[in-house]
């Protein structure tokens, strides 16, 4: 199921510099998450993003699903790299070293 591009609202593809598979899960009113966002889009990294809150039905049962693999308390901002390694909270000094910056 694609998450991305259904609806701005929802959650969007920021172009950018290829660092792997980048998808940050988050709140659209959390301020944490909207600062983990400004980080990667500043730092010109390639991602997506998903408004679990903007989503209903099966998409947002996925969405926390898929943020519950990593982060099993789902709280957020929580941001998936390579669908490897999960950064929860806004820690810009582990994202940019996740990152290669």
């Amino acid at each position: 199921m694609d998450l991305f591009n259904k609806n701005k609202e929802k959650g969007n593809h920021i172009s950018g510099v290829d660092r792997g598979k980048v998808v940050m899960y988050g709140l659209s009113t959390c301020v944490w998450c909207k600062k983990t966002k400004k980080l990667l889009t500043d730092l010109g990294v390639d991602f997506e993003y998903v408004y679990v809150d903007r989503l209903e039905g099966d998409e947002e049962d996925d969405a926390v699903e898929e943020v519950r693999r990593f982060n099993p308390s789902v709280s957020f901002p929580t941001t998936i790299i390579n669908d490897e390694k999960a950064i929860v909270g806004f820690k810009e000094k582990e994202i940019r070293e996740s990152l290669g910056f």
